[in-house]
């Protein structure tokens, strides 16, 4: 799964990188710790090219009752998404990038203790998550919303859980967010991110808590366990 992440690049440089010209009135920060229900960072294909903007993390379908459900919608497995209610439309139709540059995930060790891991790609580069988006509405109030796909973990992620979030290759951002691209390639682009390109190393349990978003949290753990490549 994926329930934390980080996006700390320069917004000039991602700009670049996902092709966007400034988005007006955007409000873009540092993250070291973005959680569930917070605003997140993405990118939709608009009639213009790429637009960048900011959703609600945790996917409110449009015929939900209430937004709560969004709490249980962080993350859609990717080997189901086309088959279920609350996501199939979406796959179809309202796909987006995440950006990050980094994930966290908690290895589970001995007594229930669980230790945290900072996932990166090993250049240290901005990446995108393949996201689904969507657009709630009732009585007047509006609520956009996203959600993560996730896939079977690869050789590297499985040393600390069985799932993974889909990163998308650069090359495949742009089929991603093709409106035009069939199911079958869509369906085709969820693949675990090669593991030989990525790296984790230890971090404080400070950020367990999502109260706490600050540069020190991307620190590792001094003597602690890292990835021997």
């Amino acid at each position: 799964m994926c329930g934390r992440f980080t996006l700390t690049c320069d917004l000039k440089f991602l700009m670049e990188r996902f092709q966007i010209s400034y988005p007006t009135g955007f409000q873009y920060d540092y993250r070291y710790n973005i959680a569930p229900s917070q605003n997140v960072t993405v990118v939709i294909r608009g009639q213009q090219g790429n637009k960048m903007g900011q959703l609600r993390w945790g996917f409110v379908p449009p015929w939900a009752k209430d937004p709560s459900v969004g709490f249980k919608m962080i993350n859609a497995r990717a080997e189901t998404a086309a088959m279920k209610p609350s996501f199939r439309s979406a796959l179809k139709n309202q796909r987006c990038l995440i950006l990050a540059d980094g994930f966290y995930e908690w290895k589970q060790e001995e007594a229930k203790k669980k230790r945290p891991f900072r996932i990166t790609l090993k250049e240290r580069e901005a990446f995108a998550f393949a996201g689904l988006w969507s657009m709630w509405e009732k009585d007047g109030e509006k609520l956009a919303t996203c959600t993560i796909l996730t896939t079977e973990a690869n050789a590297l992620m499985s040393n600390l859980h069985h799932r993974m979030p889909v990163i998308l290759p650069k090359e495949a951002e742009d089929i991603w967010l093709d409106p035009r691209t069939d199911l079958q390639t869509i369906t085709s682009l969820l693949q675990q991110y090669p593991a030989e390109q990525m790296t984790y190393y230890e971090v404080s349990d400070a950020v367990n808590s999502a109260k706490n978003d600050a540069k020190d949290l991307l620190a590792p753990v001094e003597g602690a366990e890292q990835l021997k490549d």
